[in-house]
């Protein structure tokens, strides 16, 4: 097509219908609408399927480390010091309050 436009003159009007897409029969035109809408639809099904496996991936690393420091919090409480010091407050504020 490049040729064709080069051989008639880029300043001619059925030149310069060419580019603007304007002389293109309308059965390529609807092909490439749908070639276009395809593409588009690819993009955004891509662009969906990459974020859905982010976030995925986002909340079993987040998941992980809420387990893992539940763990720890939970084998700190545990610990007889822990205990002591627990029940040491309670007793004062209990004190206090009665």
């Amino acid at each position: 097509m490049r040729r064709w436009i080069s051989g008639h003159g880029r300043r001619t009007s059925q030149a310069r219908r060419l580019r603007e897409g304007h002389a293109i029969k309308p059965g390529l035109r609807r092909w490439l609408e749908r070639v276009r809408a395809s593409g588009r639809r690819l993009a955004v099904l891509a662009h969906t399927r990459a974020e859905a496996g982010m976030s995925t991936a986002e909340y079993a690393v987040g998941t992980i480390a809420a387990c893992a420091f539940a763990g720890l919090l939970f084998k700190i409480v545990s610990s007889q010091e822990v205990r002591k010091m627990l029940s040491d407050i309670i007793a004062r504020a209990l004190k206090l309050a009665g």
